[in-house]
């Protein structure tokens, strides 16, 4: 399956937020290799006690995903969270890559 991932870039570097419901922080394997961002899960929706399923679409979901990230971007410095089925990755950018303001001398 393909979770839903958005991708937003401020001054301090990129910001992914993936809905993986079902999805516990234990079963989850994030990884960097390279300039390649691997986000991969895999959600048990189980069953409910006393209860047998007539019909079952999906009974494991496994989530994968890849990111080819900027080289502006450090890579050593990944955060990650996980609150109620979203996992939140940040990727600060490399301080040279940050914007700056440039002083003007009168001379």
């Amino acid at each position: 399956m393909t979770p839903a991932i958005d991708v937003q870039e401020n001054e301090a570097g990129i910001v992914l937020r993936a809905d993986l419901p079902g999805v516990s922080k234990e079963r989850l394997d994030i990884r960097v290799d390279g300039e390649t961002l691997t986000i991969e899960g895999q959600a048990s929706l189980g069953d409910v006690d006393g209860m047998q399923p007539l019909y079952a679409e999906v009974r494991d979901a496994r989530y994968k995903r890849s990111f080819v990230l900027s080289r502006d971007l450090d890579t050593s410095r990944i955060d990650a969270t996980m609150r109620n089925g979203v996992l939140t990755i940040s990727v600060p950018k490399l301080e040279q890559a940050k914007p700056r303001r440039i002083a003007v001398r009168a001379e």
